[in-house]
């Protein structure tokens, strides 16, 4: 059993391939056509999963998509019937109903791009269906639990934006969702905008909120209603997405409480920065008021989290420290990236009820390249480069990072979601206090309140931060320890916190291996982990590692086994004697 997961016309579009239940490809297409959050049809997915593997349609039983149009024309025309007609703005392109948009609406737009990819003559499998919000549950089927209470919350997914399922084995069953408007996704969608931000940087809202104070946290929890029974509200006095869609998302009663619009160009002030407190603390304690009342009302007391929201690693942690759950797990492409994955999944266990036999581990699922692939590439650079081994190479990056140096590492297959987890990666050394402002200076580009990444050995994590459960997909983001805050001070952010990222030897052997031979240098089982990327998607082939590193200025470039260092070629530690004291 073969199953193509597959969506486009909605932001993050993408492809996956399941094999009997195991993931043999995850893929978003903004690797390929280098747009980021693209709507655009997947070819390039298509390609790299079908024609340069030598697969066909006929290898396809099935085809399924993480959006149920029933669903869709039922929320839209509930909305219109509720005296919302121009809500339908919320809605992704491929489902308004327009003259230009009808033609491709799914399942149908499906069909023509794939058979524009393959002929107009190929034989389609079957699409079906799938609803977003099952496609995100999906996810707990590749969890590490048996059982689990499912929590879904989006911007919205169908006719809802949060979903609650309970998962047993290979089955899930909805048990509750909210209505459309009331949605925590949306609310943060809709201030990051009037932040002066763009869509999507939802990450770079919540580091500015660590930044601000609670002047506005009192009155923004006016916008949200708490129940007794755990759900909530999002009040209509201030906000008027409801009629108006994202294009005038509040009403003058918000505006009068927590002032105008910033325009993107204009400076940062503490106002900004205070509202982006209160949102934060809202979407926390809103989080906290839910999943509280799950856990009395559910026995379970393991909690898988999925959709959007569950990208707030701030507010992750704080689920699992404030909540009597005894475990929370968030895929890594808990977003839209990973809803084709979902749906294949949903399919495979729910419709088809086969057995659960594969969990995800890791989240390198994407496109490798070969030793001949990557010297290739660096041979058309004109960089001056040197094959080493696996020992070699630790040993040599270990001591870059142990001096300062910024390395461009570049491993295996590429991971998916958001977050670059040590296949796709830019390095530094967390020790060093001013790391963070040359990474951003001559590397990122980034706002100066964005955080870098803390990556560490599984098995020390208690050690320098406040949590005792492995976190391999960067989704929580707890309080660093007393005492460790100086040890590694370019990894923790301004309110005492790092989104962390837990390396196991089993997973990712190149990247424990390299963590623990800095910890052999330097005492400290810590790096700094972020996206290998300038202000793109992240790199996806080696010609594109080597593109970032020449267009910054990295001072070396790790590629499969190859390494390449800005300064004068010097001598590699390849004497035995110094390897084997390494050790």
């Amino acid at each position: 059993m073969r199953i193509l997961g597959i969506v486009s016309r909605t932001h993050d579009s993408g492809l996956a391939l399941l094999e009997r239940g195991v993931p043999t490809l995850i893929l978003e297409e903004e690797r390929f056509n280098r747009e980021k959050h693209t709507r655009k049809f997947p070819f390039g997915s298509l390609k790299a999963a079908f024609d340069d593997r030598g697969l066909s349609l006929a290898d396809i039983d099935v085809i399924t998509t993480p959006w149920h149009m029933k669903s869709l024309w039922r929320m839209m025309f509930g909305a219109v019937r509720d005296g919302f007609p121009t809500s339908l703005n919320l809605l992704p392109p491929s489902a308004r109903p327009t003259q230009s948009t009808l033609i491709v609406t799914m399942p149908m737009g499906l069909r023509w791009g794939l058979l524009w990819h393959f002929g107009v003559k190929s034989k389609l499998p079957k699409i079906v269906q799938v609803r977003h919000h099952d496609a995100h549950a999906a996810s707990f089927f590749v969890s590490p639990f048996e059982e689990a209470t499912v929590l879904v919350m989006d911007g919205y997914g169908d006719e809802t934006a949060q979903s609650v399922y309970v998962g047993n084995g290979n089955r899930l069953e909805r048990v509750s969702q909210t209505q459309i408007f009331d949605s925590l996704g949306m609310l943060y969608t809709a201030v990051i905008q009037h932040l002066g931000f763009r869509l999507f940087e939802e990450g770079t809202v919540m580091a500015l909120a660590a930044t601000g104070d609670q002047t506005y946290t009192k009155k923004f929890r006016e916008l949200v209603h708490f129940k007794a029974d755990g759900d909530f509200s999002i009040s209509r006095d201030f906000i008027s997405y409801d009629t108006h869609g994202l294009n005038k998302p509040f009403k003058n009663r918000f505006i009068e409480a927590f002032g105008p619009r910033r325009e993107k160009d204009d400076p940062i002030t503490q106002r900004h920065c205070d509202l982006a407190f209160a949102l934060q603390s809202t979407i926390e304690e809103t989080a906290l008021h839910v999943v509280r009342a799950l856990s009395k009302r559910h026995e379970s007391r393991n909690l898988c989290l999925t959709g959007g929201v569950a990208l707030n690693c701030v507010s992750n942690a704080r689920l699992l420290r404030d909540t009597d759950y005894d475990s929370i797990w968030v895929p890594p492409c808990a977003s839209d990236s990973g809803a084709p994955f979902g749906s294949a999944l949903w399919h495979y266990h729910q419709t088809l009820g086969r057995q659960r036999t594969y969990q995800l581990t890791h989240a390198f699922h994407g496109i490798g390249y070969n030793e001949f692939e990557i010297a290739e590439a660096l041979r058309r650079s004109g960089l001056t480069y040197q094959r080493l081994t696996k020992q070699e190479l630790t040993h040599q990056v270990a001591k870059d990072l142990a001096a300062g140096r910024i390395i461009g590492w570049f491993q295996g297959r590429s991971e998916v979601g958001p977050r670059a987890l040590g296949n796709r990666s830019i390095l530094a050394d967390a020790r060093d206090v001013g790391m963070k402002d040359r990474l951003n200076s001559r590397v990122k580009l980034r706002a100066w309140f964005r955080p870098f990444a803390p990556a560490i050995l599984e098995e020390r994590v208690s050690e320098f931060f406040e949590i005792s459960q492995a976190d391999p997909f960067m989704t929580m983001a707890p309080r660093v320890r007393a005492g460790k805050t100086d040890v590694i001070p370019a990894a923790v952010h301004s309110d005492g916190t790092a989104r962390i990222q837990t390396v196991s030897r089993r997973t990712n052997p190149s990247l424990y291996a390299l963590i623990k031979r800095f910890a052999n240098l330097t005492g400290v089982p810590v790096i700094l982990n972020t996206s290998f990327n300038r202000r793109e998607p992240i790199v996806q082939t080696p010609d594109e590692a080597v593109s970032c590193y020449l267009r910054t200025q990295m001072d070396a470039l790790v590629v499969g086994n190859f390494y390449s260092c800005r300064e004068k070629q010097h001598l590699l530690a390849s004497d035995a004697g110094e390897l084997q004291a390494a050790e």
